[in-house]
């Protein structure tokens, strides 16, 4: 690791990040970006995804008191922020090595990893059953889930958020909107997320509105805050996760740390007896100029060379597994009009990228 480094050098735990202030963890999440390019470049592994959580990250250990407080990340793609600043930061060379740091959060790792993330979609549930557990227990520590725009479109998200809404646990949904998982997502989800609107308005009346209620007493505040709930629905229409008992707040900027801080402030102290989801967009690849030009290309990548961009390839004469594939598949669909390539979301990682082109 550089010795460059204003603050993280200094930063082994989320507790360090605390002593900071606003200010200077703006400066933080730029040299975590860094090193998470730095370090990606040497091992491979995800780098996107990464990228683009950079500041959420930061701000998440920053206004929470994690370990205490549970924060879930949906799969392990975006987790090489988190683990850089909960104490594995001088192993994070040996990622994905024999002996080394997971390539995901891992429960054996370490203690600021309380769920072990593979396949997606699985983050609402666990996060809803230690809600639970807290609740049951008389324990006030959040519990917050990291989930992506691709990963709450399966049924098992779905599930998961029927029974935090209608069990009215509190609970805090993070929904990293960047419109890209690991390919362009599809479906009625991802089109029902573009039409939700910036929340710009809303929030500039929401402020006003608390600037007002602060002042007044308590049984103005409940009417006030039936006030606020029709002021949401008239302004945004309301929305589903509303609907499925969420409070919804955004979407936000997921790069501006001013922004976060204060809405995930309000989400942590705020007196709401139910599930709160958190719509935060943003861009995969971020701080990257390689990356934000080819998000798919640059989610999992192979060493690379930082100044080009250029991915370092193991050289052999055997055709990929991929494309083997993919040429297969492409061979019997060409004999075959009633040959049909599904994919789950990842086009060019299982050749139906190739196959998409051919046969259409």
């Amino acid at each position: 690791m550089s010795n460059n480094y204003k603050f993280l050098n200094n930063v082994n735990f989320p507790s360090d990040i605390r002593k900071l202030s606003q200010s200077e963890i703006k400066v933080l999440a730029d040299e975590v970006r860094q090193e998470l390019i730095d370090v990606v470049s040497e091992t491979g592994g995800h780098l996107g995804a990464g990228l683009g959580v950079v500041e959420l990250t930061v701000v998440l250990h920053y206004i929470f008191n994690t370990p205490h407080d549970k924060l879930i990340w949906d799969v392990g793609h975006q987790t090489y922020p988190h683990k850089i600043l909960t104490g594995r930061k001088n192993k994070i060379r040996t990622l994905r090595k024999g002996m080394g740091l997971s390539g995901f959060t891992k429960r054996s790792e370490s203690e600021y990893d309380p769920f072990g993330a593979a396949h997606s979609s699985t983050s609402i549930s666990s996060a809803l059953g230690m809600a639970v557990a807290n609740k049951l227990s008389n324990k006030s520590d959040n519990v917050i889930a990291v989930i992506g725009d691709g990963a709450i479109s399966a049924g098992m998200a779905y599930e998961a958020m029927n029974n935090a809404g209608e069990s009215k646990t509190k609970m805090i949904v993070v929904l990293n909107d960047n419109d890209m998982s690991i390919a362009k997502p599809v479906g009625a989800m991802r089109k029902y997320l573009a039409k939700i609107l910036s929340g710009k308005i809303y929030f500039s009346f929401r402020e006003t509105l608390k600037l007002i209620i602060s002042a007044f007493s308590k049984r103005f505040k409940n009417k006030a805050g039936k006030a606020e709930d029709f002021l949401r629905s008239a302004v945004t229409g309301g929305t589903l996760f509303n609907s499925m008992g969420f409070y919804y707040i955004g979407p936000i900027d997921g790069h501006d740390i001013d922004t976060m801080v204060s809405v995930f402030k309000n989400a942590k102290e705020i007196n709401y007896d139910g599930p709160i989801l958190i719509h935060v967009k943003t861009q995969k690849g971020k701080g990257y100029k390689f990356a934000e030009k080819s998000e798919d290309k640059f989610h999992g990548v192979s060493k690379f060379n930082v100044k080009t961009g250029e991915q370092i390839k193991s050289s052999s004469n055997a055709p990929s597994y991929t494309k083997v594939f993919a040429n297969t598949l492409i061979k019997h669909a060409e004999k075959d009009s009633k040959v049909v390539g599904i994919t789950a979301a990842m086009p060019s990682g299982t050749g139906m990228d190739l196959f998409g082109k051919k046969i259409s």
